[in-house]
């Protein structure tokens, strides 16, 4: 998160004592990565955050695997995946490898009654349905359909939703989740050209900071378990921080398309990046102008990436049937392209209002139960005349 911020009381000077009006110190923490090389912010707060009081129960949640080596392509209906009023119970694993997980959830409840944290990775969560506000100990963002929210690993954190009928795209990240390298600078900051700038971004804000000693519960998710710790002290008594790590919220509504005289290819729609994989949003723009011009994708082969796409809304137009919801895989080793009959509609198309996600992953794609349960199973056979 290549941007400067901070909220609430900060020292004038890092790594120096810094007291409350009464003369009580407050506790520095670095929430950093890379070790003392990433990015980082220094939080201030109230009481130690060590203080765990009791470890509880443990329990595995793993992904259970059902294809380990896919060759198929398939159409997952996401929509049935079923509502749960738990926020964790909520979350259905569809597609995983040694450095992502992607998956859905519905959950019709706020997450209130404990705190959440990953330990390993970073989540995205898109919000395809729902209206509610992200709290962490570094401040609240409101978020609503067509966010993107990016929490660093570690956050603790709740969520809290305006809504019942929420629903959620996820995916954890084993490596950091960045904005593309060719739409910054060395410094950072986003280019001219870039489909989207800093002011776009939903910044943390309205920093809440509770003084309570009590029994709070923490999920903490690390190596494919759940961790119960209770600790002695409300997990948001930071008074303050400031720096480049926190968590933060961007609207697909706010990308810019980046258009040409003929079809672009899938990177101009990228919108985050990792060392593993990258996010892209495809949204309501202007077709190719050239008069001979073929607004659908033209067929391309999967050599280096499985490619997942997150049916939002509108007609997608490369594709026959779609429904929002929907999440096609394109795994790597066969070539895809449009549906029989979408090239030929699309010529003489001006515009589309589609609006998707893209994931495409440098390894290979892992099927879990949870994705069987709802593919088409033929949609491999889809391209068939």
């Amino acid at each position: 998160m290549p941007v400067y911020h901070k909220l609430g009381k900060i020292p004038q000077k890092r790594h120096t004592a810094f007291k409350s009006k009464e003369g009580k110190f407050y506790y520095e923490q670095l929430f950093g990565t890379e070790g003392f090389t990433g990015m980082s912010s220094l939080l201030y707060h109230v009481h130690r955050p060590t203080q765990v009081k009791e470890i509880l129960k443990s329990y595995n949640v793993t992904p259970k695997i059902a294809v380990d080596k896919n060759i198929r392509a398939m159409l997952l209906h996401g929509f049935n995946i079923k509502p749960a009023d738990d926020f964790l119970e909520s979350r259905k694993p569809l597609l995983v490898n040694s450095d992502v997980l992607l998956g859905l959830a519905a959950p019709t409840k706020s997450l209130k009654d404990y705190f959440y944290k990953n330990a390993d990775a970073d989540e995205m969560l898109f919000i395809h349905k729902g209206k509610g506000t992200l709290r962490t100990f570094m401040g609240n963002i409101p978020f609503e359909y067509g966010d993107y929210l990016i929490i660093p690993r570690g956050m603790i954190y709740q969520i809290s939703f305006d809504t019942k009928d929420n629903r959620l795209l996820y995916l954890e990240s084993n490596t950091p989740i960045y904005t593309p390298k060719r739409y910054r600078n060395h410094f950072g900051q986003l280019l001219e050209h870039s489909p989207y700038c800093e002011r776009d971004y939903k910044l943390p804000k309205n920093l809440e900071t509770f003084d309570k000693k009590g029994s709070f519960l923490m999920k903490i998710k690390k190596e494919g378990m759940i961790h119960e710790v209770v600790y002695a002290r409300h997990p948001f008594d930071v008074v303050g921080w400031d720096g480049y790590n926190f968590p933060y919220g961007f609207s697909i509504h706010n990308f810019e398309p980046i258009t040409g005289r003929v079809h672009q290819p899938p990177p101009v729609h990228q919108t985050f990046e990792t060392d593993a994989f990258v996010v892209c949003s495809f949204c309501p723009r202007l077709f190719d102008y050239h008069p001979k011009s073929v607004p659908a994708p033209y067929n391309h082969s999967n050599i280096d990436s499985d490619e997942v796409l997150y049916y939002v809304d509108g007609d997608f137009m490369s594709r026959n049937d779609i429904k929002q919801g929907y999440i096609t895989l394109h795994p790597k080793g066969i070539p895809h392209g449009p549906a029989p009959g979408s090239m030929e509609r699309s010529i003489g198309a001006k515009e589309t209002q589609e609006l998707a996600v893209m994931v495409d992953t440098f390894r290979p794609l892992k099927v879990t139960e949870n994705a069987l349960k709802i593919d088409d199973g033929k949609y491999y056979q889809s391209w068939l005349e």
